[in-house]
């Protein structure tokens, strides 16, 4: 099974707001950076969109090493919180409604492709994949604050 290493991260001015998503994905060597927005989100759906992105470059199941600023995004994934959501009909355990349940619906079978080993980063603290994702994201949050005036 091929390694491959993820790094994400999200961005968004104001939430709701513009937003934006970055990842670089880095297997024997050689990296892609991938990108992409909306004009009107939060930052964790560009959290989630961007590790979506990356894993659907994907072309065969592989071993991931992802990893992330975000808390949600890891420890719904780690702590199995999202697997929770779904199978209480995208309902948390207090009964409310489980927020982004069509991205987390999504992420969670592009997971079941993969064997997954998640890394939370400090974000902004100097990470270089981690600060080279969040230059991505907000680029995009400006292409696509750009496209909505």
């Amino acid at each position: 099974m091929k390694h491959v290493e993820i790094f994400t991260d999200g961005a968004c001015q104001g939430n709701p707001g513009p937003g934006g998503w970055g990842a670089v994905l880095r297997y024997n060597g050689v990296e892609k950076e991938i990108s992409g927005g909306d004009a009107d989100t939060t930052n964790n759906r560009m959290e989630l969109s961007a590790v979506i992105a990356a894993l659907q470059c994907l072309k065969e199941p592989c071993e991931i090493t992802l990893c992330s600023d975000s808390q949600y995004v890891c420890n719904a994934i780690e702590k199995g919180w999202a697997k929770g959501w779904r199978r209480n009909g995208w309902r948390k355990s207090d009964k409310s409604p489980a927020l982004n349940a069509d991205l987390w619906e999504t992420l969670l079978n592009l997971l079941e492709q993969h064997k997954i080993t998640i890394h939370w980063v400090r974000g902004h603290n100097g990470h270089p994949e981690n600060e080279r994702c969040d230059r991505l994201a907000v680029a995009a949050a400006e292409r696509a604050k750009a496209g909505r005036q």
